[in-house]
Parts: structure tokens; C-alpha cells; sequence
């Protein structure tokens, strides 16, 4: 089976720089695997993906190097068995609150004994290769989201779940279960960041990855810094809206400039 270079990586206390894909497009996904990320994440839950378009999107990034993951919508075994039978080599999953959820994530995410992963990797044993169903528990990448008030006082219990990789962080949910408004890069005078900081920490004692969404390089450059495994930056609407409103904002100040006096 291909080897999952994330798991790599994390073994070798190299960082994951990841980026998100929003846009229902194989060829934006093409375009944004062949920059060079160690993986991206096709978002499934905030994004305007669906199933036919992530297929799709997990085939034009499969011509490159870079891991695929997705974000899938919910805590449902159907659909994170899908996504991994289409060749996702990490499911990223939301709102885990519990070590119950927990536990049904993971197991989703595993063939028995480990877990009631169903059999039927259509796609997922071509781009994995085809030993994928004898080494698929070992090779993927199962990342459980810590964003609610139930998740950061359950959080010992979730991050003890057997066989769990690891955590992600959505700043913009974790912020609002403790009373904050929504957002990225929180600052250090915030609940949220502490919170932050103490899921960390948490992680980093049990050996598990720790990852965090990002809305900046330099403040994921900053969270690597502190002991982040994995960090995500960007996405390919984010990436379109910048590039386009800087050159537009460059091009109308010219504008401004010449026609001044006429």
C-alpha cells in the first residue's frame, strides 16, 4: 500500500503544512496540489463540495504527491466510509464532543477488528495500491475536531480513544464555546487561545498530532513554533479573492493617479 506521507512526517517532528479546497473544481484542486503542500483537505462541511465533485478532486490530486484529506460533514459512518472507499487518505471530523463520538469516528474509519469499517474500496485500492485493505487501519490519517464547550471538558477522554491519530482545532467554533467571537489566529489574551495551548499539550503528552486552521502563514509559522504537527493555510477561494484584490487594488490606485486633474 502507498505509504501516507503525513504519518511519516509526524514520526519525524517535521511539520504538515496543509490547505483547504472549498471549490467544487478537479482542475482548482490540480492546480492547488501541484504547489508543493504536503496535503490538502477537501472540505466537505463548509465548502460547496459533494460527493461527485470530491471523487473528482481526489483523482486530479492523485496525479501529484500530495496526500488527500477531507473534512467530511458529520460524525456518519456512511459518509466517512465512502470518502476513504474514493481514495482519502485522512478523514478530518467535526464537532467530536465525547469519547462515545469518538470511538464511532474511529471505528468508521477501520476495518474489523478494529473497527465496522464496511468492505469496498472502489477507488481508494486503486490509488493506494492493491494490499490498500491490509494495511488501510495503519496508513489513514483519523483526525478528530475539538470545537465545543462538551468537547474541552471531555477532552482526556476523547484524546484516549484507541486508535485516534490525532486532534484538529477550528479556532472559529472553539471560540464561540467559551463565549468568543468566531475567528482565526485567536490572540494571547483570549480564552480560546488558552484552550488552544492546553488541547496541545494534552495531545502532545499522549504522542497524538496535534493540527490547527490557520488564517495566516505567520501566525501558523507562530503555532508551529509552540508544537503544532500539522497547519493549515489558506484555500483555494481564499487564494483567488487575495491574489485578485490585491492586483485589482494595485491596478485602481494607478487608475486614481492618471486621472487626477482631468
Amino acid at each position: 500500500m502507498r505509504k501516507n506521507k503525513l504519518k511519516e512526517l509526524f514520526k519525524k517532528n517535521i511539520p504538515i503544512i496543509n490547505t483547504w479546497l472549498a471549490i467544487p473544481s478537479s482542475f482548482s484542486a490540480e492546480v492547488m496540489a501541484n504547489q508543493g503542500w504536503d496535503s490538502v483537505t477537501i472540505d466537505m462541511q463548509h465548502g460547496l463540495i459533494d460527493y461527485s465533485n470530491a471523487v473528482n478532486m481526489l483523482q486530479a490530486i492523485s496525479t501529484t504527491n500530495t496526500i488527500p484529506l477531507a473534512r467530511v460533514n458529520w460524525n456518519e459512518p456512511g459518509q466517512i466510509m465512502k470518502i476513504l472507499d474514493a481514495g482519502s487518505y485522512g478523514v478530518i471530523c467535526p464537532m467530536v464532543s465525547n469519547r462515545i463520538q469518538a470511538e464511532n469516528f474511529v471505528q468508521a474509519c477501520q476495518y474489523p477488528p478494529k473497527g465496522y469499517r464496511s468492505f469496498g474500496p472502489i477507488r481508494a485500492s486503486i490509488y493506494g495500491g492493491s494490499d490498500y485493505a491490509k494495511h488501510a487501519n495503519e496508513e489513514i490519517l483519523k483526525l478528530a475536531m475539538i470545537e465545543t464547550k462538551e468537547a474541552l471538558e471531555k477532552l482526556d477522554e476523547i484524546l484516549d480513544t484507541p486508535n485516534l491519530d490525532g486532534v484538529y482545532i477550528g479556532p472559529a467554533d472553539l471560540s464561540l464555546a467559551v463565549g468568543e467571537e468566531p475567528g482565526f489566529d485567536r490572540p494571547e489574551n483570549t480564552k480560546a487561545y488558552k484552550e488552544i495551548l492546553r488541547i496541545l499539550e494534552s495531545a502532545k503528552k499522549r504522542n497524538l498530532l496535534a493540527g490547527l486552521h490557520n488564517g495566516t502563514a505567520e501566525y501558523a509559522n507562530k503555532m508551529i513554533k509552540k508544537g503544532f504537527n500539522l497547519v493549515t493555510v489558506g484555500s483555494d477561494s481564499r487564494y483567488i479573492a487575495s491574489g485578485a484584490k490585491s492586483d485589482l487594488e494595485k491596478l485602481k490606485n494607478i487608475k486614481s493617479k492618471d486621472t487626477k486633474g482631468y
